[in-house]
C-alpha cells in the first residue's frame, strides 16, 4: 500500500482568512502556486485556488483588494492522514469533486496532496502526471 505520506507536499502556504485575494494571488504568482491554505490560527478552514478566485470572486465583481479569503472559501473541507492510503485519497478526490486534499496529524496541518501528486506517483506515464512533474511556466 503506497500512503499520502510517500508523496504529499509538505512546502505549504498558509494565509489568515482575513487575508485579501489580492495578497492570495499575489502569493500565487510569487510562488508559482495554484492554491494557498486558508486558517483561523492553527486550523484549517479552507483553500482557496486560483481558480476560486476567478470565478468565485472576479466574475461575481468582488473587489479583491476589500474582499477576505473566507468569503470565497468552501467550507466542508475534507482532510486526509499522511498515513492514508493514496488509492484512498484518490477516491475521496473523486467523490467530492476536489483537487486537493489537506494532510492533518493531531489536528496539526503537516502537507497537502494534490490530484497532480496522486497522477505522478500512480500513473507516471500519463499526461496530468507530466503536466504535473514540469517547472511551472508562469
Amino acid at each position: 500500500m503506497t500512503t499520502v505520506g510517500e508523496f504529499m507536499t509538505t512546502r505549504l502556504v498558509t494565509m489568515d482568512g482575513n487575508d485579501t485575494l489580492t495578497a492570495a494571488a499575489q502569493e500565487m504568482r510569487d510562488r508559482a502556486i495554484g492554491d494557498v491554505i486558508v486558517t483561523d490560527g492553527e486550523d484549517v478552514i479552507g483553500i482557496v485556488t486560483d481558480r476560486d478566485i476567478t470565478v468565485r470572486a472576479v466574475a461575481e465583481h468582488m473587489n479583491p483588494d476589500s474582499s477576505q479569503l473566507r468569503q470565497i472559501i468552501s467550507h466542508d473541507i475534507v482532510t486526509v492522514s499522511q498515513y492514508d492510503d493514496a488509492v484512498a485519497a484518490a477516491d475521496l478526490m473523486r467523490t467530492y469533486g476536489v483537487r486537493r486534499l489537506p494532510v492533518i496529524e493531531e489536528g496539526r496541518l503537516i502537507g497537502l496532496v494534490s490530484l497532480g501528486d496522486l497522477a505522478v506517483e500512480r500513473e507516471p506515464q500519463s499526461v496530468l502526471a507530466d503536466i504535473s512533474a514540469d517547472e511551472p511556466n508562469n
